[in-house]
Parts: C-alpha cells; sequence; structure tokens
C-alpha cells in the first residue's frame, strides 16, 4: 500500500489533476468519466486516486482494463513507481495471482473471454477498477456486455480515456449519457480537460501537419490509366485509388515524403531536442518492411520495425523510447497509451482515418518534455485527413443515434470509404495498379489554420517549413506561420498586380506562343490545378470555409465537371472567379 511519500503518486500533480482528483474525493462516486487529450497525464491520475482509495481503505484492490499486452505492462511499471503492485502477467486460466500484488491488469479482450471469472475477483474484495481508453469497451456488444458483467459489482469504477467518441452507437459501460438539444444521447464525462487547454498549460505540444500532394497514376484492371492529383474533390474511387497509390513503397510519392520528414527531424535535433525521435505509421507489414529500405537508404541507419504479431513488439518499443535511434515504424502497435514522449516527428502512412484512429495517433507526438518543443506531421493531402488535422483541438462525446461524419463539404460516399479502416489490402486494392505519384508540399495547418505553400518552388517551400527553429513556443509557431503567409500573400498580390497591368502582352505573347507550336495540354492543367488549388487554400485562410466547400461553390458557380475532369478553359474560368471573390 502506498505509504511513502517520496513516490510520485505523492509528488505535485499538474493544475488539471489536481482539480480532477478534488471533484472525485468530494464524493467518491461509484462511477467517474476522466476525459484528458492524449499525453496530459490520465495514468498518473489513475493511480493516485488508486493510491488515496487504498490509503484510507474505500478499496481493498485495484484491477486495471486496457487495450493491450503492451500497455498492460506499462501499467503495471507505472504502478510500481507508484507504490502499487499490479500484476499484469495474470491469466484467466490459472485465476490466481500473488498476495504481494494488490490487484491485477487485464485487457478488455481477456475480461469478454471469462467475465464471470473476473465478476467473482471483483465481488470477493472490495475493488477499484480503472477501465483505461474505456471507448474500447464499446468495440464489440460482446465486450461490453462482459465488461458490465465483470465489473457491475466494483465498488468504484474509473474510465479514462484521451478520445470518449466512437464513430458508431454502441454504448460504453459506465458512461452517463444525456439527451442533447437534438435529443440524441450524448455522454457527460466528470471532468474534462482537452488539447487546448493542454497546449496553454505547457502540457502538450504544438503540432504542425505538413500535408502534401502530387499528381497520382494508377492502371484499372481493364487496362485504363488515370490520373488525379491528392487534395482536389474527386470521387471516392479516386480518391481511395491515389490515396493508395501514394502510399505505395515502389513509388516516389512516400519516399519523398520519408526524406522530408527526416529533413524535419535533423532540423529538430540541431535546434534544441538532440534525441528526437520520428514514428512512421504503416498500413501492413509488407509497406512497413518497405518503407525500413527505403528509410535504411535514406539515413544509412536501418530503422526499428514493430510488428503487431511479433512477441518482442512491446519490448522493441521500449529499447526504442530509452534509445537514441532516428526512426521507428510500426503497424497497429503504436496507439493509445503507448508512452514514448521523444517522438516529434510523424509520417501518417496509413489508410486508417476514423476521427478515433487518427486522434490516437497524433496523441503519440504531443507529450511535452520541456518548454518550446514542437511535433510535425507529415501526411498526404486528402480532404478527410485535412479536415481531422485542422479539428485537432476540438472537443467530442460520444453520440448515440448521431454518428460523427460531418461533412463540411465533402461527400457522404467519400467519408464513408476513408472512414472504413482498412488494415491489410483487400479487392478494391488488387482492382488497381499504382503507376507512381510526385510528391510536392501543398499545405501546413497549425491551430486550424491552412497557410499555403504557393509563392516559391517546391524546395523553397519544403526548406522554409522544414527548417523551422526546434523550439518554439505555441505564438511563436503561430506568429512565424502568419508572418510566412502574409510573405506569400504579398508576392501573390504583386504577381496579380503585374499580371493585371501586363494582361494585353501576355495576351499577345501567349497567342504567338499558340500559333508557333502545339499547346501541351497535361503541363497546363497541371499549372491551372495547382494555381487553382493554391488560390483555394488561402481563400480558405482567409475565409475559413473549409477547402471542398470552396470547390463545389466554385464548380456550381461556374458549372462544369470536378476539378479533375476540368478543361483548360474551365479552370481559367475558376481561377478568375475565385480571385474576383
Amino acid at each position: 500500500m502506498l505509504t511513502d511519500p517520496s513516490q510520485p503518486a505523492s509528488r505535485p500533480l499538474r493544475a488539471w489533476q489536481r482539480r480532477a482528483l478534488a471533484k472525485y474525493l468530494s464524493t467518491k462516486p461509484q462511477d467517474f468519466l476522466a476525459v484528458a487529450t492524449p499525453g496530459a497525464g490520465k495514468t498518473t491520475f489513475g493511480l493516485r486516486v488508486a493510491a488515496e482509495l487504498l490509503a484510507d481503505r474505500t478499496v481493498e484492490a485495484v484491477t486495471v482494463v486496457a487495450p493491450t499486452e503492451h500497455l498492460k505492462h506499462q501499467w503495471s511499471l507505472a504502478a510500481a513507481g507508484a507504490g502499487i503492485a499490479l500484476d499484469p502477467d495474470f491469466r484467466n486460466g490459472d485465476g490466481i495471482t500473488s498476495s504481494d500484488y494488490q490487484g491485477v491488469v487485464l485487457t478488455y479482450a481477456q475480461v469478454a473471454a471469462h467475465p464471470t471469472l473476473h465478476r467473482v475477483r471483483t465481488e470477493r474484495r472490495k475493488t477499484l477498477v480503472i477501465l483505461d481508453e474505456v471507448h474500447h469497451a464499446g468495440d464489440a456488444k460482446s465486450w461490453g456486455d462482459a465488461i458490465r458483467e465483470a465489473f457491475t459489482p466494483a465498488v468504484r469504477r474509473l474510465s479514462l480515456t484521451g478520445t470518449p467518441f466512437r464513430s458508431d452507437d454502441s454504448p460504453i459501460p459506465f458512461i452517463n449519457y444525456e439527451p442533447d438539444a437534438d435529443g440524441a444521447q450524448r455522454s457527460r464525462p466528470d471532468h474534462s480537460y482537452g488539447y487546448t487547454d493542454a497546449l496553454k498549460d505547457g502540457v502538450v505540444r504544438p503540432v504542425l501537419f505538413l500535408a502534401y500532394s502530387g499528381e497520382a497514376r494508377w492502371r484499372t484492371s481493364a487496362g485504363d490509366e488515370f490520373s488525379a492529383r491528392l487534395g482536389e474533390p474527386l470521387t471516392a474511387e479516386q480518391t481511395a485509388r491515389a490515396w493508395r497509390t501514394a502510399l505505395d513503397p515502389s513509388g516516389d510519392w512516400l519516399p519523398a515524403v520519408l526524406q522530408a520528414a527526416d529533413t524535419r527531424l535533423t532540423q529538430l535535433r540541431r535546434g534544441g531536442m538532440p534525441d528526437a525521435g520520428g514514428l512512421v505509421i504503416a498500413t501492413d507489414h509488407v509497406s512497413a518492411k518497405a518503407y525500413a529500405k527505403t528509410l535504411q537508404r535514406i539515413t544509412g541507419a536501418e530503422p526499428v520495425v514493430v510488428l503487431s504479431d511479433d512477441p518482442k513488439a512491446s519490448g522493441r518499443i521500449a529499447e526504442f523510447a530509452e534509445s537514441d535511434e532516428r526512426w521507428m515504424i510500426a503497424v497497429r502497435m503504436v496507439s493509445e497509451g503507448v508512452d514514448v514522449p521523444r517522438l516529434a516527428v510523424g509520417v501518417y502512412a496509413t489508410s486508417a482515418s476514423t476521427p478515433l484512429f487518427f486522434a490516437q495517433a497524433i496523441g503519440r507526438f504531443v507529450r511535452s518534455r520541456r518548454p518550446g518543443e514542437t511535433a510535425s506531421i507529415f501526411l498526404p493531402s486528402v480532404p478527410v485527413l485535412l479536415g481531422l488535422a485542422s479539428e485537432l483541438e476540438a472537443e467530442r462525446d460520444h453520440v448515440l443515434g448521431k454518428p460523427h461524419r460531418e461533412k463540411d463539404g465533402w461527400d457522404d460516399e467519400l467519408l464513408a470509404q476513408a472512414n472504413a479502416t482498412r488494415d491489410e489490402p483487400g479487392e478494391e486494392e488488387k482492382a488497381f495498379t499504382s503507376l507512381g505519384a510526385d510528391a510536392e508540399l501543398d499545405q501546413v495547418i497549425y491551430d486550424g489554420s491552412s497557410f499555403g505553400t504557393a509563392a516559391f518552388s517546391t524546395t523553397e517551400e519544403e526548406q522554409d517549413y522544414l527548417g523551422l527553429p526546434g523550439l518554439l513556443e505555441p505564438d511563436q509557431v503561430r506568429a512565424l506561420l502568419r508572418q510566412r503567409q502574409e510573405e506569400q500573400l504579398d508576392v501573390v498580390g504583386k504577381r496579380e498586380t503585374e499580371a493585371k497591368s501586363a494582361k494585353a502582352e501576355e495576351q499577345a505573347r501567349e497567342q504567338a506562343e499558340r500559333a508557333s507550336r502545339p499547346q501541351n495540354v497535361q503541363e497546363q492543367l497541371r499549372k491551372l490545378r495547382k494555381e487553382l488549388n493554391t488560390l483555394v487554400a488561402l481563400h480558405h485562410h482567409r475565409t475559413r470555409k473549409p477547402h471542398g466547400k470552396i470547390y463545389n461553390e466554385l464548380q456550381r458557380s461556374c458549372g462544369g465537371p470536378p476539378t479533375a475532369m476540368a478543361t483548360v478553359e474551365q479552370l481559367e474560368e475558376r481561377i478568375a472567379t475565385l480571385r474576383s471573390w
């Protein structure tokens, strides 16, 4: 039992942890839901509650339920540091543990496999149950039923999560739901601590998202070849195929992005974070191993690869966390609760795009160790990901009867496609062959705002953003990005003024060029599409309208097909219309 005041649980808590603890101890309710942004310290808070309840004999035992085997051991280590002995190796088959332990750590799957066993254990002693990342209790109806069956007899239940929302209607056990203004049932936390508050308090790092676009090309099983630009409004099928083509290990897009990410990692290591690490989140095992070869060519060092079916995965993660190695590549293993504080650069190289997965993935990079540290996430310029990046600071609850599918100008079919997380290639991927994709920096997203990259060449754009200082306070990041944006707006404005004054000369020159040689339609279309994308990004910055909504308004105003199928004349008309706005 915790009696030593030198133990971590007795050390000063963060302000939000003190407020939450005071709220909890004032009533000691049977059920309490604490929602805190990833990296804020939910584990420390949970163990402090456990220590208090053990000390005053409100409870005699502690049961922690976590999503994965890796987190079972992480919880056990953290509890040991707080003076609480929890058995991470408890097995359903044995059903026993040493009396030296004050409790056990389980997984949700383990409870679901034998809920009666865990109900009996809970009934035998006054037990505190800590449900870590409690939204997992709704992953399947059987899981929710098992958690409810096993832990209804608990004297106290503490639910913790960084992301209480789900994309479905599966209710989460022991969570209170109340009707909202629309009549839907909304989860009600007892204490909330969001990313915005944590950023102000210096508990988490500011996150910059560097979105990369590019022309993707593929061939269907029928032999037809197509191309589309990442970031443009496309059909669900076009978006899925362009996205998959960009992530193809044998193409050019991913290696270029990995090179840029490694450059950023070097900048951070030189600029105040000497042990900064990088993480590539891959879709499947095959891609992860291929990405590792690419990174080895770029850096000259073999990265750490963590696969979900590797029994040594937890050890590899722990070793990487304590090492000075540059890169780790993981498939599904690095999710909620995995603690590698030195991670500062991420490459989101997966097709998974539910709000829950995205929030938890980004949560691996936000834990702050010292003032001024920043995180940089490289990702495909896909509407659903850009939207999630822009809404990083949004606080969501779990709403029954109203799944999280905000449109913001996106097509319902596109969102359904993007939110269908697939960890292994399926029939859709077999229906086409990737031919390649170019990569270029499209925009930088920070604090919900998009900063375009229009005014300079691709190399200059990247170096300007990749070379940001390694240590910056949130306000300094915002000021630098705004300065960059203002410089670009000035350049674009000057160019527009010069273009207007020389309009007649340009028209004459263009006519002469058209008369002297045939137009290269492909180059012209590519140039116009990039110009349109740039103007849309700038218009978004001025009006805060989502990119998809701007594209849709242009299409309605000017008529014609989507951007990917528009002609030169139609693109020129849309550019002129957008400039008039």
